[in-house]
């Protein structure tokens, strides 16, 4: 059996499709098939972090869990140059104006995902701050 670890290859293949809308011709780029291990024409390495633990379980129990994959600045040819099963990591991906493409998470891969969060555990809930006695409050003047 092998030892479990923070990483893992990830194999896709790319397509494209054209589409005509009242004259205009629009391309749009997807995955087309992702596969673990590394025999696909383009390899990634999906690499799990404990600071994402929440948006993995978020994902997780999301109606299709989904994986992200940065393809380079947005509006060009997409190339695959990194993977992320984080929701967060993928938008801050789209801030900064980079093609994000999502693809369905293979059922291997779900389950990977979920002894890293067995393994590691959920991550902490954020709580609030407790305030100090007294803090924040008016306090009485005594003449």
């Amino acid at each position: 059996m092998t030892a479990l670890t923070n990483h893992r290859s990830v194999s896709l293949a790319l397509g494209e499709e054209t589409t005509r809308i009242k004259g205009f011709v629009s391309r749009r780029h997807f995955i087309r098939e992702l596969t673990p291990g590394d025999a696909g024409p383009w390899t990634l390495i999906l690499q799990l972090t404990l600071t994402e633990r929440a948006a993995y379980r978020f994902n997780l129990t999301s109606d299709t869990p989904r994986l992200f994959v940065r393809c380079g600045d947005a509006g060009g040819s997409p190339t695959p140059s990194a993977i992320t099963a984080s929701q967060d990591v993928a938008a801050s991906w789209m801030d900064g104006e980079q093609q994000v493409l999502d693809v369905a998470m293979p059922v291997a891969i779900q389950a990977w995902l979920e002894a890293y969060l067995a393994r590691h555990g959920e991550a902490p809930e954020e709580g609030r701050k407790k305030k100090r006695k007294g803090a924040g409050r008016a306090r009485e003047m005594t003449p």
